[in-house]
């Protein structure tokens, strides 16, 4: 048996990549330098998202490239949050640390704050999946894609809540970041995908750890670093010329996946993973369903023919969408259903989820699947990572496919786009179930067997993203 403080030095097969060594030498040469970097994009995120309060509405024939309330609304929606997402394939959650300002400033602020013992309730795995759904669902009643009200209120205060987080809390430290991003951990679960790996030069085994001492800002513990999800590869940690720093690393896209029992998987983040995906595609089938609009009017009678005359009235700003210049003021009806809906879309999607990766994992034991049911459901549960991570920037970074129309494209070609992207992932969705089946030990026709209950859960994503992807 070899001791859980026991040192394993990481050894690559081949010769080191020189592109990793060239990434590596440069940001540690210049990493001095990201902080102009930080500040560049803190003052653009202000102008983006306060800037439209100070701009008359956009007129008809408005298009981003003449009216900058439209261009602010096409940067973030379009530009921003799409390519953020899809970055982590190329390079991880590299936007954390390299260039997103809320996390410098909830850092900058820590420097300068009360730097008090981060709490156990922050610390709790689950709190992150809270920060996520409230913030998605203030989202969508507040109207965030359309009204520069809503867009400053949910990213102005985000902003404020990361300063105050690192105001008080850390010492040195980003617990905005591990603890409480709702951005941030969505692309910590979809950087396993990523190509760019942080790993030790020399390894201390015993599994992936938590600590508030050390170098790294989102508290890993790097000599027993193992996974991705938590790294905002801020470079603090790589020193070319140490032998018991990091490394970079250039590794196939999915790999950490493929071999996920070997990457610390995690009960609360597969929760993470389905109830994320289940709340952005409920706010996105309310807006486009015919359903949502019977639905709501039913509701909307029982309620009058009951003489709770409230159920129409407007609610206050900051909690729902009024703008009667505008012609959309919700009442408390909307607010209601809106989230109702949004809650009910989640529990089903993520009920459907779990009930394949269970069934796909209770068929792995009886073909000879290693660990016990949950440690098999955890593993297998990741397979859905393509899937999901497409889905999401075709539902609701859908803008970022828009500017298409100008270059003359019509609105099949687009659809063609849409869905060729969305077979590419539910390809790889599959190869990737199949490689976790084989690292628990499934042989034969079980592995097939063990990976349909996997297919079917990716078809059900892609019938709740239908809309998205081909119109109704």
């Amino acid at each position: 048996m070899i001791a859980s403080d026991a040192v394993q030095v990481v050894v690559d097969d081949t010769a080191e990549s020189t592109l990793a060594q060239r990434i590596e030498l440069f940001f540690y040469r210049h990493r001095d330098k990201l902080v102009w970097i930080h500040a560049t994009f803190f003052v653009g995120f202000l102008a983006l998202i306060l800037g439209p309060l100070f701009f008359p509405d956009p007129e008809g024939l408005a298009t981003p490239f003449d009216d900058f309330v439209l261009f602010a609304k096409y940067v973030l929606w379009g530009v921003w949050f799409p390519l953020t997402l899809l970055s982590v394939i190329v390079s991880g959650r590299s936007w954390c640390g390299l260039m997103c300002p809320m996390g410098a400033a909830s850092e900058w602020a820590n420097k300068r704050g009360f730097q008090r013992p981060i709490p156990r309730w922050m610390r709790w795995e689950g709190t992150p999946i809270v920060s996520f759904l409230l913030v998605t669902i203030l989202g969508q009643t507040l109207g965030v894609r359309d009204h520069p009200e809503a867009m400053a209120e949910i990213f102005g205060g985000t902003m404020a809540a990361a300063i105050l987080v690192g105001l008080i809390w850390g010492h040195n430290k980003r617990a905005w970041c591990r603890h409480l991003c709702p951005i941030g951990l969505l692309l910590g679960v979809f950087s396993r995908l990523g190509a760019v790996q942080f790993t030790p030069k020399r390894k201390k085994l015993g599994g992936d750890r938590y600590t508030t001492h050390g170098i790294c800002p989102t508290m890993i513990d790097v000599v027993h670093k193992e996974e991705s999800r938590h790294c905002i590869e801020c470079f603090r940690c790589v020193k070319p010329d140490s032998p018991g720093a990091l490394k970079v690393r250039l590794r196939v896209p999915g790999e950490e996946v493929a071999q996920i029992r070997n990457h610390h998987p995690i009960l609360s983040e597969v929760w993470f993973f389905f109830l994320g995906i289940g709340i952005a595609m409920g706010g996105f089938l309310w807006l486009v369903l015919p359903f949502y609009q019977d639905l709501r009017h039913r509701v909307g009678t029982w309620f009058i023919e009951n003489g709770w005359y409230w159920i129409g009235e407007a609610g206050p700003w900051w909690l729902m969408s009024v703008h009667p210049e505008r012609r959309e003021v919700f009442n408390w009806l909307d607010f209601m259903m809106i989230c109702g809906f949004m809650i009910g879309v989640m529990a089903l999607l993520t009920a459907v989820l779990a009930a394949t990766t269970l069934f796909g994992a209770w068929i792995a034991g009886r073909f000879g699947g290693a660990g016990t049911l949950v440690r098999r459901f955890t593993e297998l549960a990741y397979q859905y990572m393509p899937v999901a991570l497409i889905s999401l920037v075709i539902g609701l970074g859908g803008e970022l496919f828009s500017l298409l129309e100008v270059f003359g494209l019509g609105s099949g070609a687009i659809s063609g786009i849409k869905a060729g992207l969305f077979g590419l992932s539910l390809l790889w969705s599959l190869y990737l179930g199949d490689q976790i089946l084989k690292g628990q030990g499934v042989t034969g026709y079980g592995r097939p067997l063990a990976a349909a209950p996997g297919l079917l859960g990716s078809l059900v994503v892609a019938l709740g993203w239908w809309p998205a992807l081909f119109g109704l």
